[in-house]
Formats: structure tokens, sequence, C-alpha cells
């Protein structure tokens, strides 16, 4: 049972929500003015019946006045006559009419109540359905404005959450954009001071890359000292000289015990033999 009454209260909640959503203001303001003016048609109905039985007992009193006036004249007559019996007869019967009359009377002081009961009902009914089409036309008016604002409202936030979007894509560009120019810049800062090694292979700092200067221009002076020096030896080892290169050849003195020296001639610096 209470898994019965949860769900009808469910139902019930999605129903009432379902029609809160398709009910429409300005379409039961025209209904209800239309019940209203029905309720009115009925009022000026009834009050057209009343009079119109109010205008058939006139009529009848008028009538029964007029045989009850005759019965009047008739009796007059017989009693001229002298028949007295006659003219009792009509007597009693104007007597019923005037009782007739006396009843149509009072039905006729009742209807002309109704009448007056239901011209007033029918009165203010007319003025409460003419002030309510007046509300109803202003209260239709407000809402259809309120309808337009608040489209209005809903357009312009979404434009306004487009732009937002919008903004922020240009932000995250804007980022993106100075992001990858500082890197960039600290990559080239990095290639120019060598803590970065570049696409060929270089690296160092600038006081790495003098002293590897240095050290290659020595290697290159070294380099050229020895090609200078084998260049300047060439000649003697041609002459089949067996010294140090460009080195002259020294004087070997006589053996003792010999009593006499003899100088040894010198060999030419150009290597030419005599």
């Amino acid at each position: 049972m209470g898994v019965m009454k949860r769900l009808s209260g469910i139902v019930q909640s999605k129903a009432n929500k379902a029609l809160d959503k398709a009910e429409n203001p300005a379409d039961m303001l025209d209904l209800s003015y239309e019940k209203q003016q029905e309720n009115l048609t009925k009022v000026r109905r009834a009050l057209a019946d009343v009079t119109t039985a109010k205008k058939r007992l006139e009529l009848q009193a008028t009538q029964l006045q007029a045989q009850a006036q005759k019965l009047q004249d008739q009796a007059k007559q017989a009693l001229a006559q002298g028949n007295e019996d006659l003219a009792r007869e009509a007597l009693t019967r104007r007597t019923t009419l005037a009782d007739q009359l006396t009843g149509l009377g009072t039905q006729h002081q009742q209807v002309e109540q109704q009448q007056r009961q239901l011209e007033t009902t029918a009165s203010r009914l007319q003025a409460q359905v003419e002030s309510f089409r007046t509300k109803k036309e202003t209260l239709k008016a407000t809402y259809a404005a309120s309808q337009a604002q608040a489209s209005i409202g809903e357009s312009v936030a979404g434009i306004s959450e487009s732009i937002t979007d919008a903004g922020m894509t240009l932000q995250r560009a804007e980022d993106k954009i100075n992001t990858m120019q500082a890197r960039s810049g600290a990559i080239d800062e990095l290639l120019e001071t060598g803590a970065l090694p570049d696409a060929l292979g270089g690296g160092g700092d600038d006081i790495q890359r003098q002293l590897d200067a240095v050290g290659q221009a020595g290697q290159v002076d070294a380099e050229l000292a020895a090609l200078k020096a084998q260049v300047g030896g060439e000649p003697a080892l041609a002459a089949g000289g067996t010294g140090a290169p460009g080195a002259d050849a020294a004087p070997s003195a006589a053996p003792s015990g010999t009593g006499t020296s003899e100088a040894v001639p010198a060999t030419p610096d150009d290597g030419g033999a005599k």
C-alpha cells in the first residue's frame, strides 16, 4: 500500500507539472470569460422567461377583469328585467372571477419580484463580466510582454554565453601563443648561452668555446711548426746525412800518437760532394 501510494503521488506530481507547463494563462483567461458570458446569458434568458410569465399573468388578469365587468353588466340587466335569480347567478360568477383575479395578482407580484431580482443579478453580473474582461485583456497584455521579455532575456543570455565562450577561446589562444613564444625565446636563449646543445651538436658556454678555440689554435701552431721543420730538413736527407735536420757536421780529431793532425774539411752547407 505504501508503494502504491508513493507511486500515485509521483504520477500526480508529474501530471501536475505537465499540466502547469501546458497551461497557457491567456487561454485560461479567455475560457473563464466565456464561462461568465454563458452564466450571464443564462440569467438573461431566465429574466426573459419571468418577464414573459408576468406578461401572461397580466393578460389573463385583463381578460378576467373584462369578464367580471361583463357579468356585472349582465346582472344589472337581469335585475332591471326583474330576473333576480339570473342577476344573482351573474354576480356569483363575477365573485369567482374576482377570486381568480386575486390569485393572479398574487402570482403577478411574485413574478414581478423575481423579475426585479433577476434584473439586479443580470446587472451585477454584467458589470462583473465587463470588469473581468478589462482585467483579462490587461493580464493577457502583461503576460505577452513578460513572455517577450523572457524570450529576449533568454536570447541575451545565449548571446552572452556565446560571447563568454568566444572570449574564453580567445584567451586560451592568446595564452597558448604567449606560452609558445616564451618557450621559443627560452630555447633561443639557451642555445645562445650554450646551456642547450644545438642541432649541429655544438654546446658549451662562451668561456668553453673560447678555451676550445685557444686549444685548437695551439694545435694548429704545433702542426705548422712540425711542417716547417720537415720542409727545412728535406735537402740534408737527400745528400745522405744522418744528423738532425739542418745541423752542421763537427770536425773529427786525429788519433793520438801519430804526431800529426790533419783537419777534415767541413761539409759544405749545400751538401755537395768534392
